[in-house]
This record gives structure tokens, sequence and C-alpha cells, in this order.
């Protein structure tokens, strides 16, 4: 790979590094620290939804980036041929 194409994968790299932290920022700060009073209106299985944004949400959150940013990468890396997989495209 040409130093042009490696730039190119790192700043694609970046850039959904940096998508996901917002997300990932606005859903543990913005909603569970910042938005709490106004998210408290609501409830979720009896629970405030300031406090489940708190508790779980920015768990269950998380988790779903780390397989968002995982599929993401997946297919980056088979747009620049650098993927892990052998000559008839299986896993290795």
């Amino acid at each position: 790979m040409d130093d042009q194409r490696r730039a190119d994968y790192w700043r694609r790299n970046l850039r959904l590094m940096l998508t996901l932290l917002i997300i990932w920022f606005v859903v543990s700060f913005g909603f569970s620290i910042f938005l709490v009073e106004t998210l408290n209106q609501f409830s979720i299985l009896g629970a405030p939804l300031g406090f489940w944004f708190a508790q779980q949400g920015s768990i269950m959150t998380f988790v779903v980036l780390i397989l968002v940013y995982a599929l993401m990468m997946d297919r980056l890396d088979d747009e620049f041929g650098v993927s892990e997989r052998d000559e008839q495209g299986e896993r290795l």
C-alpha cells in the first residue's frame, strides 16, 4: 500500500472513531448528566429515563458502538485490501 492509501485509510479510521466517540459522549454525558432533569420526566420500566441512561443506556450504547466499529473497520479493511482473509475470501 502506498503512502497516499495509508493516509486515506488512517483518515477514514480516525473519522469513524471520532464519530463513534462523539455519539458515546452525547449518550454518556449529554443524556445522563446534562439532560438528566429533562429526561427524568419520562420513565422506562419505572426508572427515570435520565437515571436509566446513566446506569444502562450508556453501557448498552458503548457495546453497540464496539460492534459498529468492528463491522465498519472490517468493511474498511476489505476496501483497502488489508483484511485478514485467505485467497478464497475466508477469514483466517
